[in-house]
Protein backbone atom coordinates (compact mmCIF):
# COMPACT_ATOMS: atom_id res chain seq x y z
CA UNK A 1 0.00 0.00 0.00
CA UNK A 2 1.55 2.92 -1.14
CA UNK A 3 0.72 7.11 0.64
CA UNK A 4 4.09 8.48 -0.85
CA UNK A 5 3.70 12.34 -1.16
CA UNK A 6 4.43 14.10 -4.20
CA UNK A 7 5.82 17.17 -2.36
CA UNK A 8 9.04 16.50 -0.49
CA UNK A 9 7.71 19.16 2.41
CA UNK A 10 4.91 18.13 2.87
CA UNK A 11 6.26 14.16 3.16
CA UNK A 12 8.77 15.80 6.08
CA UNK A 13 5.92 17.51 7.81
CA UNK A 14 3.76 14.09 7.86
CA UNK A 15 6.78 12.35 9.23
CA UNK A 16 6.96 15.07 12.10
CA UNK A 17 3.41 15.13 12.45
CA UNK A 18 3.73 11.44 13.15
CA UNK A 19 7.19 11.38 15.09
CA UNK A 20 4.60 13.27 17.56
CA UNK A 21 1.90 11.09 17.69
CA UNK A 22 4.24 7.90 17.77
CA UNK A 23 6.37 9.59 20.83
CA UNK A 24 3.30 10.48 22.70
CA UNK A 25 2.23 6.95 22.34
CA UNK A 26 5.26 5.96 23.64
CA UNK A 27 5.83 8.13 26.37
CA UNK A 28 2.30 6.62 27.20
CA UNK A 29 2.97 3.45 27.30
CA UNK A 30 6.88 3.94 29.11
CA UNK A 31 8.34 2.90 26.08
CA UNK A 32 11.77 4.82 25.09
CA UNK A 33 11.34 7.27 22.40
CA UNK A 34 14.40 5.13 20.13
CA UNK A 35 12.11 2.35 19.98
CA UNK A 36 9.15 5.00 19.00
CA UNK A 37 10.63 6.33 16.27
CA UNK A 38 12.26 2.92 14.67
CA UNK A 39 8.85 1.92 14.82
CA UNK A 40 7.36 4.61 12.95
CA UNK A 41 10.23 4.05 10.41
CA UNK A 42 9.04 0.21 9.94
CA UNK A 43 5.66 1.92 9.73
CA UNK A 44 6.16 3.96 6.78
CA UNK A 45 8.67 2.18 4.94
CA UNK A 46 8.15 -0.62 2.63
CA UNK A 47 7.24 -2.79 5.56
CA UNK A 48 4.19 -0.79 5.84
CA UNK A 49 2.48 2.74 4.19
CA UNK A 50 5.33 3.02 2.15
CA UNK A 51 5.23 6.68 2.67
CA UNK A 52 8.72 7.38 2.29
CA UNK A 53 10.05 8.78 -0.71
CA UNK A 54 12.64 11.39 0.10
CA UNK A 55 14.71 8.94 1.16
CA UNK A 56 18.05 11.46 0.12
CA UNK A 57 16.69 14.50 1.87
CA UNK A 58 15.89 12.53 5.33
CA UNK A 59 19.09 10.69 4.87
CA UNK A 60 21.29 13.81 4.80
CA UNK A 61 19.49 14.91 8.09
CA UNK A 62 19.95 11.92 9.24
CA UNK A 63 23.88 12.02 8.74
CA UNK A 64 23.86 15.44 10.19
CA UNK A 65 22.06 14.24 13.17
CA UNK A 66 24.48 11.73 13.61
CA UNK A 67 28.01 14.18 13.11
CA UNK A 68 26.75 16.51 15.85
CA UNK A 69 25.82 13.41 18.34
CA UNK A 70 29.46 12.15 17.86
CA UNK A 71 30.95 15.74 17.95
CA UNK A 72 29.02 16.99 21.22
CA UNK A 73 30.79 13.28 22.21
CA UNK A 74 34.02 14.13 21.53
CA UNK A 75 33.74 17.97 23.38
CA UNK A 76 33.32 15.98 26.69
CA UNK A 77 36.93 14.17 25.99
CA UNK A 78 40.88 15.04 26.38
CA UNK A 79 43.61 14.19 26.23
CA UNK A 80 43.88 12.33 29.58
CA UNK A 81 40.90 10.58 28.87
CA UNK A 82 41.93 9.62 25.41
CA UNK A 83 45.67 8.09 27.28
CA UNK A 84 43.67 6.14 30.49
CA UNK A 85 40.60 4.88 28.48
CA UNK A 86 42.84 3.95 25.07
CA UNK A 87 44.53 1.02 26.15
CA UNK A 88 41.07 -0.70 27.55
CA UNK A 89 39.38 0.23 24.75
CA UNK A 90 41.85 -1.24 22.35
CA UNK A 91 41.61 -5.02 24.27
CA UNK A 92 38.09 -4.58 24.77
CA UNK A 93 37.68 -3.64 21.45
CA UNK A 94 39.44 -5.87 19.36
CA UNK A 95 38.78 -9.22 21.99
CA UNK A 96 34.92 -8.74 21.15
CA UNK A 97 35.05 -8.14 17.33
CA UNK A 98 37.19 -11.79 18.05
CA UNK A 99 35.50 -13.90 19.90
CA UNK A 100 31.97 -13.05 18.82
CA UNK A 101 32.72 -13.85 15.27
CA UNK A 102 34.35 -16.93 16.41
CA UNK A 103 31.27 -17.59 18.19
CA UNK A 104 29.40 -16.47 15.48
CA UNK A 105 30.57 -18.52 12.66
CA UNK A 106 30.05 -21.71 14.96
CA UNK A 107 26.41 -20.76 15.27
CA UNK A 108 26.20 -19.72 11.50
CA UNK A 109 28.08 -23.13 10.83
CA UNK A 110 25.97 -25.27 13.16
CA UNK A 111 22.68 -23.72 11.57
CA UNK A 112 23.82 -25.07 8.11
CA UNK A 113 25.02 -21.71 6.63
CA UNK A 114 27.52 -21.76 3.52
CA UNK A 115 31.05 -20.64 4.90
CA UNK A 116 30.56 -16.80 3.26
CA UNK A 117 27.13 -16.86 4.89
CA UNK A 118 28.46 -17.75 8.10
CA UNK A 119 31.25 -15.41 8.04
CA UNK A 120 29.19 -12.48 6.90
CA UNK A 121 26.72 -13.16 9.75
CA UNK A 122 29.58 -13.72 12.40
CA UNK A 123 31.37 -10.38 11.24
CA UNK A 124 27.65 -8.75 11.43
CA UNK A 125 27.24 -9.11 15.16
CA UNK A 126 30.17 -7.95 16.16
CA UNK A 127 29.00 -4.66 15.34
CA UNK A 128 27.31 -2.26 18.01
CA UNK A 129 25.46 1.00 17.34
CA UNK A 130 27.47 3.99 17.97
CA UNK A 131 24.53 6.12 17.69
CA UNK A 132 22.03 4.61 19.62
CA UNK A 133 24.38 3.99 22.54
CA UNK A 134 25.88 7.00 22.31
CA UNK A 135 21.92 8.45 22.46
CA UNK A 136 20.71 6.46 25.58
CA UNK A 137 24.25 7.12 27.71
CA UNK A 138 23.93 10.76 26.89
CA UNK A 139 19.83 10.06 28.08
CA UNK A 140 20.91 8.78 31.21
CA UNK A 141 23.82 11.01 31.63
CA UNK A 142 26.36 8.29 32.23
CA UNK A 143 28.68 9.16 28.88
CA UNK A 144 31.21 10.60 31.55
CA UNK A 145 30.81 7.26 33.67
CA UNK A 146 33.78 5.14 33.98
CA UNK A 147 31.74 2.44 32.12
CA UNK A 148 30.28 5.36 29.04
CA UNK A 149 33.90 6.19 28.48
CA UNK A 150 35.16 2.79 28.28
CA UNK A 151 32.07 1.69 26.20
CA UNK A 152 32.72 4.65 23.80
CA UNK A 153 36.27 3.98 23.42
CA UNK A 154 35.53 0.30 21.92
CA UNK A 155 32.74 1.35 19.62
CA UNK A 156 35.33 4.17 18.31
CA UNK A 157 37.49 0.67 17.61
CA UNK A 158 34.64 -1.33 16.36
CA UNK A 159 34.25 1.74 13.73
CA UNK A 160 37.16 1.75 12.57
CA UNK A 161 36.98 -2.21 12.41
CA UNK A 162 34.11 -1.54 10.47
CA UNK A 163 35.79 0.56 7.75
CA UNK A 164 38.50 -2.01 7.37
CA UNK A 165 35.94 -4.89 6.72
CA UNK A 166 34.21 -3.55 4.15
CA UNK A 167 38.06 -2.15 2.26
CA UNK A 168 38.74 -6.23 2.59
CA UNK A 169 35.18 -7.08 0.79
CA UNK A 170 35.21 -4.22 -1.68
CA UNK A 171 38.37 -5.46 -3.18
CA UNK A 172 37.61 -9.10 -2.78
CA UNK A 173 34.26 -8.25 -4.60
CA UNK A 174 36.08 -6.45 -7.37
CA UNK A 175 38.07 -9.26 -7.57
CA UNK A 176 41.30 -7.72 -5.97
CA UNK A 177 43.83 -9.96 -4.91
CA UNK A 178 46.23 -9.60 -1.87
CA UNK A 179 48.43 -6.89 -2.53
CA UNK A 180 45.72 -4.55 -3.36
CA UNK A 181 43.56 -5.22 -0.39
CA UNK A 182 47.23 -4.60 1.71
CA UNK A 183 47.57 -1.09 -0.25
CA UNK A 184 44.02 0.00 0.57
CA UNK A 185 44.45 -0.85 4.62
CA UNK A 186 48.31 1.03 4.00
CA UNK A 187 46.10 3.73 2.27
CA UNK A 188 43.50 3.94 5.35
CA UNK A 189 46.28 3.98 8.06
CA UNK A 190 48.66 6.88 6.25
CA UNK A 191 45.35 9.01 5.71
CA UNK A 192 44.48 8.48 9.64
CA UNK A 193 47.86 9.56 11.27
CA UNK A 194 48.16 12.33 8.64
CA UNK A 195 44.44 13.53 9.45
CA UNK A 196 45.24 13.17 13.69
CA UNK A 197 48.83 15.09 13.06
CA UNK A 198 46.71 18.14 11.20
CA UNK A 199 44.30 18.19 14.44
CA UNK A 200 47.09 18.03 17.05
CA UNK A 201 48.45 21.42 14.75
CA UNK A 202 45.13 22.92 14.46
CA UNK A 203 44.31 22.51 18.17
CA UNK A 204 47.74 23.70 19.52
CA UNK A 205 48.56 26.88 16.75
CA UNK A 206 44.99 27.98 15.45
CA UNK A 207 41.56 26.71 16.66
CA UNK A 208 42.54 28.28 20.12
CA UNK A 209 42.91 31.99 19.07
CA UNK A 210 40.34 30.95 15.98
CA UNK A 211 37.35 30.18 18.56
CA UNK A 212 38.37 33.38 20.71
CA UNK A 213 37.60 35.32 17.88
CA UNK A 214 34.06 34.00 16.73
CA UNK A 215 33.30 33.57 20.50
CA UNK A 216 32.02 37.47 20.58
CA UNK A 217 29.20 36.03 18.74
CA UNK A 218 27.18 33.31 19.96
CA UNK A 219 25.73 32.64 16.93
CA UNK A 220 28.84 32.75 15.14
CA UNK A 221 30.25 30.30 17.30
CA UNK A 222 27.67 27.93 16.88
CA UNK A 223 27.66 28.00 13.14
CA UNK A 224 31.12 27.50 13.40
CA UNK A 225 31.19 24.26 15.23
CA UNK A 226 28.20 23.17 13.00
CA UNK A 227 30.65 23.52 9.71
CA UNK A 228 33.85 22.24 12.18
CA UNK A 229 31.73 19.01 13.30
CA UNK A 230 30.32 18.61 9.31
CA UNK A 231 33.58 19.03 7.68
CA UNK A 232 35.45 16.99 9.55
CA UNK A 233 32.95 13.88 9.22
CA UNK A 234 32.90 14.72 5.25
CA UNK A 235 36.51 14.62 5.36
CA UNK A 236 36.93 11.27 7.74
CA UNK A 237 34.70 9.85 4.58
CA UNK A 238 36.78 11.02 1.94
CA UNK A 239 40.13 9.42 3.65
CA UNK A 240 38.52 5.89 3.91
CA UNK A 241 37.02 6.54 7.82
CA UNK A 242 33.54 6.57 8.92
CA UNK A 243 31.40 10.06 9.31
CA UNK A 244 31.13 8.68 13.22
CA UNK A 245 35.07 9.26 13.60
CA UNK A 246 35.75 12.27 11.89
CA UNK A 247 33.18 13.96 13.90
CA UNK A 248 34.12 12.47 16.83
CA UNK A 249 37.74 14.05 16.30
CA UNK A 250 36.52 17.34 15.25
CA UNK A 251 34.82 17.35 18.93
CA UNK A 252 37.81 16.05 20.72
CA UNK A 253 39.81 19.06 18.51
CA UNK A 254 37.99 21.69 20.70
CA UNK A 255 37.81 19.70 24.07
CA UNK A 256 40.08 22.14 25.67
CA UNK A 257 38.02 25.05 24.78
CA UNK A 258 36.76 27.29 27.09
CA UNK A 259 33.55 27.37 25.28
CA UNK A 260 32.76 24.03 24.96
CA UNK A 261 29.81 23.77 27.49
CA UNK A 262 28.50 26.60 25.60
CA UNK A 263 28.86 24.63 22.63
CA UNK A 264 27.88 21.66 24.02
CA UNK A 265 24.36 23.15 25.47
CA UNK A 266 23.67 24.98 21.97
CA UNK A 267 23.66 22.35 20.19
CA UNK A 268 22.28 19.27 22.03
CA UNK A 269 18.10 20.54 20.98
CA UNK A 270 19.47 20.44 17.32
CA UNK A 271 21.02 17.45 17.58
CA UNK A 272 17.82 15.40 18.76
CA UNK A 273 15.60 16.92 16.10
CA UNK A 274 18.40 15.62 13.47
CA UNK A 275 18.82 12.23 15.44
CA UNK A 276 15.03 11.61 14.55
CA UNK A 277 15.57 11.08 11.08
CA UNK A 278 18.07 8.58 11.62
CA UNK A 279 15.90 6.75 13.79
CA UNK A 280 12.81 6.79 11.54
CA UNK A 281 15.88 6.35 8.62
CA UNK A 282 16.95 2.82 9.96
CA UNK A 283 13.42 1.68 10.31
CA UNK A 284 12.27 2.54 7.24
CA UNK A 285 15.29 0.55 6.04
CA UNK A 286 14.34 -2.72 7.63
CA UNK A 287 12.33 -4.28 5.28
CA UNK A 288 10.60 -7.28 7.32
CA UNK A 289 9.06 -9.00 4.02
CA UNK A 290 12.27 -10.94 3.36
CA UNK A 291 12.34 -12.94 6.96
CA UNK A 292 9.41 -15.69 6.73
CA UNK A 293 11.52 -18.63 7.61
CA UNK A 294 14.55 -17.05 8.68
CA UNK A 295 12.60 -16.49 12.36
CA UNK A 296 14.32 -19.26 13.53
CA UNK A 297 17.96 -18.92 12.91
CA UNK A 298 17.51 -14.57 13.93
CA UNK A 299 15.62 -15.41 17.18
CA UNK A 300 19.38 -17.81 17.91
CA UNK A 301 21.78 -15.23 17.00
CA UNK A 302 19.43 -12.35 18.48
CA UNK A 303 19.88 -14.61 21.98
CA UNK A 304 23.93 -14.60 21.54
CA UNK A 305 24.18 -11.15 20.79
CA UNK A 306 21.81 -9.94 23.52
CA UNK A 307 23.44 -12.28 26.34
CA UNK A 308 26.78 -13.63 24.60
CA UNK A 309 28.09 -10.34 23.67
CA UNK A 310 28.01 -8.83 27.29
CA UNK A 311 29.41 -12.11 28.47
CA UNK A 312 32.36 -11.23 26.52
CA UNK A 313 32.87 -8.28 26.90
CA UNK A 314 32.67 -8.50 31.22
CA UNK A 315 35.22 -11.10 31.17
CA UNK A 316 37.33 -9.23 28.99
CA UNK A 317 37.32 -6.32 31.35
CA UNK A 318 37.26 -8.46 34.54
CA UNK A 319 40.46 -9.99 33.11
CA UNK A 320 42.32 -6.37 32.76
CA UNK A 321 40.78 -5.38 36.39
CA UNK A 322 37.66 -3.84 36.53
CA UNK A 323 34.69 -4.27 38.75
CA UNK A 324 32.18 -6.48 37.73
CA UNK A 325 29.99 -3.69 37.66
CA UNK A 326 31.96 -1.48 35.42
CA UNK A 327 32.08 -4.49 33.36
CA UNK A 328 28.29 -5.13 33.16
CA UNK A 329 26.91 -1.62 32.25
CA UNK A 330 29.78 -1.22 29.79
CA UNK A 331 28.81 -5.07 28.07
CA UNK A 332 24.96 -4.21 28.12
CA UNK A 333 26.12 -1.77 25.50
CA UNK A 334 27.39 -4.12 22.83
CA UNK A 335 23.65 -5.90 23.50
CA UNK A 336 22.59 -5.23 20.00
CA UNK A 337 24.14 -5.17 15.96
CA UNK A 338 24.61 -1.84 14.30
CA UNK A 339 23.47 -0.45 11.29
CA UNK A 340 26.69 -0.81 9.39
CA UNK A 341 25.61 -4.85 9.93
CA UNK A 342 22.89 -4.29 7.91
CA UNK A 343 25.10 -1.92 5.28
CA UNK A 344 27.07 -5.60 5.31
CA UNK A 345 24.28 -7.81 4.52
CA UNK A 346 23.62 -5.45 1.81
CA UNK A 347 27.11 -5.30 0.28
CA UNK A 348 27.38 -8.64 0.23
CA UNK A 349 23.88 -9.32 -1.50
CA UNK A 350 25.25 -6.25 -4.41
CA UNK A 351 28.56 -8.59 -4.68
CA UNK A 352 27.03 -11.24 -5.01
CA UNK A 353 28.52 -13.46 -2.17
CA UNK A 354 25.40 -14.18 0.05
CA UNK A 355 21.47 -14.79 -0.97
CA UNK A 356 18.83 -12.26 0.13
CA UNK A 357 17.57 -14.70 2.95
CA UNK A 358 20.81 -14.13 4.55
CA UNK A 359 20.18 -10.55 4.55
CA UNK A 360 16.76 -11.16 6.21
CA UNK A 361 18.20 -12.67 8.93
CA UNK A 362 20.28 -10.06 9.65
CA UNK A 363 17.53 -7.34 9.40
CA UNK A 364 15.63 -9.44 11.81
CA UNK A 365 18.26 -9.64 14.33
CA UNK A 366 18.96 -5.87 14.21
CA UNK A 367 15.12 -5.14 14.75
CA UNK A 368 15.13 -7.79 17.46
CA UNK A 369 18.33 -6.66 19.14
CA UNK A 370 18.02 -3.00 18.95
CA UNK A 371 14.50 -3.00 20.22
CA UNK A 372 15.44 -5.16 23.35
CA UNK A 373 18.99 -3.79 24.16
CA UNK A 374 17.14 -0.30 24.74
CA UNK A 375 15.28 -1.45 27.46
CA UNK A 376 18.41 -2.89 28.50
CA UNK A 377 20.75 0.18 28.57
CA UNK A 378 18.14 2.01 30.26
CA UNK A 379 17.39 -0.19 33.15
CA UNK A 380 20.99 -1.33 33.13
CA UNK A 381 21.24 -0.26 37.35
CA UNK A 382 18.39 -2.74 38.52
CA UNK A 383 19.34 -5.41 35.89
CA UNK A 384 22.61 -5.55 37.56
CA UNK A 385 20.97 -5.32 41.20
CA UNK A 386 18.97 -8.84 40.34
CA UNK A 387 22.00 -10.44 38.54
CA UNK A 388 24.87 -8.78 41.20
CA UNK A 389 25.31 -11.83 43.53
CA UNK A 390 26.00 -14.51 40.14
CA UNK A 391 28.94 -11.91 38.76
CA UNK A 392 31.93 -12.51 41.10
CA UNK A 393 33.36 -14.84 38.42
CA UNK A 394 33.75 -11.48 36.31
CA UNK A 395 35.91 -9.85 39.14
CA UNK A 396 39.45 -9.95 40.05
CA UNK A 397 40.12 -10.13 44.15
CA UNK A 398 41.41 -6.88 43.60
CA UNK A 399 40.19 -4.69 41.23
CA UNK A 400 43.19 -2.72 40.39
CA UNK A 401 42.14 -1.14 37.26
CA UNK A 402 39.50 1.31 39.73
CA UNK A 403 42.03 1.37 42.62
CA UNK A 404 42.91 5.45 41.75
CA UNK A 405 44.70 6.21 44.93
CA UNK A 406 46.56 4.41 47.54
CA UNK A 407 45.11 3.68 50.95
CA UNK A 408 47.20 6.73 52.63
CA UNK A 409 45.62 9.19 50.08
CA UNK A 410 42.15 8.48 52.02
CA UNK A 411 41.28 10.42 54.37
CA UNK A 412 39.62 8.26 57.51
CA UNK A 413 39.27 11.34 59.28
CA UNK A 414 36.68 13.04 57.24
CA UNK A 415 33.59 14.19 58.50
CA UNK A 416 31.96 14.93 55.62
CA UNK A 417 31.41 12.85 52.84
CA UNK A 418 30.38 14.96 49.75
CA UNK A 419 29.24 12.89 46.28
CA UNK A 420 29.09 15.16 42.83
CA UNK A 421 31.68 17.92 42.38
CA UNK A 422 30.19 19.54 39.45
CA UNK A 423 29.57 23.09 40.27
CA UNK A 424 26.77 22.44 42.70
CA UNK A 425 28.98 20.40 44.80
CA UNK A 426 32.36 22.46 44.65
CA UNK A 427 30.19 25.80 45.89
CA UNK A 428 29.15 23.58 49.07
CA UNK A 429 32.91 22.12 49.16
CA UNK A 430 34.10 25.63 48.93
CA UNK A 431 31.34 26.80 52.41
CA UNK A 432 32.52 23.68 54.41
CA UNK A 433 35.74 24.19 53.84
CA UNK A 434 35.98 27.60 54.97
CA UNK A 435 34.10 26.49 58.45
CA UNK A 436 36.55 23.84 58.81
CA UNK A 437 34.79 20.91 58.02
CA UNK A 438 36.97 17.61 56.41
CA UNK A 439 35.67 16.60 53.27
CA UNK A 440 36.21 13.20 51.43
CA UNK A 441 34.94 14.05 47.90
CA UNK A 442 33.95 11.83 44.96
CA UNK A 443 32.55 12.18 42.01
CA UNK A 444 31.98 9.38 38.94
CA UNK A 445 34.09 10.87 36.22
CA UNK A 446 36.91 9.96 35.83
CA UNK A 447 38.27 13.65 34.19
CA UNK A 448 36.44 15.57 37.60
CA UNK A 449 38.83 12.86 39.55
CA UNK A 450 41.90 13.56 37.25
CA UNK A 451 41.99 17.17 37.98
CA UNK A 452 40.79 17.68 41.61
CA UNK A 453 37.81 19.82 42.49
CA UNK A 454 38.12 23.71 41.91
CA UNK A 455 40.58 24.53 44.65
CA UNK A 456 42.76 21.84 43.45
CA UNK A 457 41.63 19.26 46.11
CA UNK A 458 42.02 15.60 45.77
CA UNK A 459 38.57 14.15 44.34
CA UNK A 460 38.07 9.96 44.64
CA UNK A 461 36.25 7.88 42.01
CA UNK A 462 33.35 6.31 42.94
CA UNK A 463 29.40 5.84 42.26
CA UNK A 464 26.62 6.42 44.30
CA UNK A 465 24.51 3.78 43.01
CA UNK A 466 26.85 0.66 43.04
CA UNK A 467 25.09 -1.12 46.11
CA UNK A 468 28.97 -2.21 46.81
CA UNK A 469 29.97 1.58 46.77
CA UNK A 470 28.78 2.05 50.32
CA UNK A 471 31.38 -0.34 51.97
CA UNK A 472 34.13 1.34 50.62
CA UNK A 473 33.47 4.90 52.54
CA UNK A 474 35.66 5.75 55.31
CA UNK A 475 32.70 5.91 57.43
CA UNK A 476 34.38 5.94 61.13
CA UNK A 477 34.16 10.07 61.67
CA UNK A 478 31.30 10.56 59.07
CA UNK A 479 28.65 12.91 60.01
CA UNK A 480 27.16 14.21 57.30
CA UNK A 481 26.96 12.45 53.63
CA UNK A 482 25.90 15.06 51.36
CA UNK A 483 24.46 14.27 47.69
CA UNK A 484 24.46 16.73 44.92
CA UNK A 485 23.05 14.22 42.19
CA UNK A 486 19.46 14.81 41.07
CA UNK A 487 18.98 11.03 39.84
CA UNK A 488 16.70 9.73 41.97
CA UNK A 489 17.47 6.31 41.44
CA UNK A 490 21.24 7.40 42.86
CA UNK A 491 19.87 9.09 45.85
CA UNK A 492 17.85 5.61 46.35
CA UNK A 493 20.60 3.78 45.71
CA UNK A 494 22.49 5.54 48.63
CA UNK A 495 19.74 5.75 51.03
CA UNK A 496 19.66 1.77 50.85
CA UNK A 497 23.22 1.50 51.11
CA UNK A 498 23.58 3.54 54.20
CA UNK A 499 20.59 1.90 55.99
CA UNK A 500 22.51 -1.77 55.13
CA UNK A 501 25.41 -0.29 57.03
CA UNK A 502 23.46 1.19 59.61
CA UNK A 503 24.86 4.37 59.34
CA UNK A 504 24.37 7.09 62.10
CA UNK A 505 25.06 9.81 60.93
CA UNK A 506 22.98 12.59 58.80
CA UNK A 507 22.20 12.07 54.63
CA UNK A 508 21.03 15.51 52.85
CA UNK A 509 20.38 14.77 49.05
CA UNK A 510 19.13 16.51 46.37
CA UNK A 511 16.32 16.49 44.05
CA UNK A 512 14.36 18.79 41.83
CA UNK A 513 10.75 18.38 42.64
CA UNK A 514 8.67 18.81 45.72
CA UNK A 515 6.89 15.56 44.92
CA UNK A 516 10.56 13.08 44.61
CA UNK A 517 12.14 15.27 48.02
CA UNK A 518 9.10 13.89 49.50
CA UNK A 519 9.49 10.41 48.71
CA UNK A 520 13.35 11.14 49.48
CA UNK A 521 12.80 12.10 52.82
CA UNK A 522 10.52 8.78 53.19
CA UNK A 523 12.96 6.60 51.96
CA UNK A 524 15.26 8.33 54.99
CA UNK A 525 16.96 11.30 53.77
CA UNK A 526 17.52 13.66 56.96
CA UNK A 527 17.45 16.93 54.49
CA UNK A 528 16.52 17.20 50.43
CA UNK A 529 18.11 20.16 48.53
CA UNK A 530 16.04 21.63 45.74
CA UNK A 531 18.63 23.51 44.05
CA UNK A 532 17.27 26.28 42.09
CA UNK A 533 14.81 26.86 44.79
CA UNK A 534 17.50 27.05 47.41
CA UNK A 535 19.44 29.35 45.76
CA UNK A 536 16.39 31.97 44.97
CA UNK A 537 15.92 32.14 48.49
CA UNK A 538 19.61 32.47 48.94
CA UNK A 539 19.56 35.12 46.64
CA UNK A 540 16.49 37.21 48.25
CA UNK A 541 17.97 37.31 51.82
CA UNK A 542 20.67 38.70 50.07
CA UNK A 543 18.84 41.13 48.55
CA UNK A 544 16.94 42.08 51.52
CA UNK A 545 19.90 42.47 53.51
CA UNK A 546 21.21 44.85 51.32
CA UNK A 547 17.14 46.96 51.63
Amino acid sequence: MNFAFNDIFTEIAALLFLAAIFGALGLRLKQPLIVSFIALGIFVGPSGLELVSANDQIDLLAKLGIALLLFVVGLRLDMHIIRTMGPVALATGLGQVFFTSVFGYLIAIALGMTRVGAVYVAVALTFSSTIIIVKLLSDKREVDALHGRIALGFLIVQDIVVVLVMIGLTAFGQGGDFDSLQNEALKVLVNGSGLILVIMLLMRYVLPYLLRLLAKSQELLLLFAIAWAVSLATIGVMLGFSKEVGAFLAGISIASSPYKDLIAARMVGLRDFLLLFFFIDLGAQMDLSMIGEQLTPALIFSVFVLIGNPLIVMVIMGYLGYRKRTGFLAGLTVAQISEFSLILGALGVKLGHIAPQTLGVITLVGVITISISTYMIIYSHQLYEKLAPWMGIFERKIAHRELHEDASSIDTRANVILIGMGRFGNGIAAVLRANHFRLHSIDFNPDVVHKGDRSGHTVHYGDAEDPEFISTLPLTHVKWIISTSEDPHVSLSLLHGLKGQDFQGKVVVTAHTHALADKLKIAGADLVLIPYEDAGKGAAALIMGMS
